[in-house]
């Protein structure tokens, strides 16, 4: 079974956004890399819930995006594509990380899929 495991919340103003997350709800923020990616901390380890990030907006229509970890995020895309999803983001690595696709499910949600490489290292 896949879970749910990250967030992303795009913003026109990440450093707002960040603020208002952080003095609403305590969350806390690190940069990720070079990217206007910033990895959001929403609780403490072990408790329940999930950790996600504040992106700038790639575009002006871009939803919040949940993403589902995979074991196999060649297998997950042939799952949802034989299951009527439409793949519409092809897969792509992430520097460290591992990989990322996104799709729409019937209807018309975007979620992410990412194979997280890190625990074969």
């Amino acid at each position: 079974m896949a879970r749910i495991t990250h967030f992303e919340i795009p913003s026109d103003n990440p450093e707002k956004s960040m603020e208002f997350y952080k003095n609403s709800f305590g969350w806390t923020f690190h940069k990720f890399g070079d990217f206007d990616y910033w990895m959001a901390m929403s609780g403490p380890e072990g408790a329940p819930g999930i950790n996600g990030a504040v992106m700038k907006k790639l575009d002006p229509k871009q939803p919040m995006v949940n993403s589902i970890n995979v074991p196999d995020i060649d297998a997950a895309i042939k799952a949802v594509t034989d299951n009527g999803g439409t793949i519409v983001v092809p897969k792509r690595a992430i520097p460290g990380v591992g990989w990322l696709a996104y799709f729409t499910d019937p209807d018309q949600h975007i979620m992410g899929i990412m194979m997280d490489d890190r625990s074969a290292r």
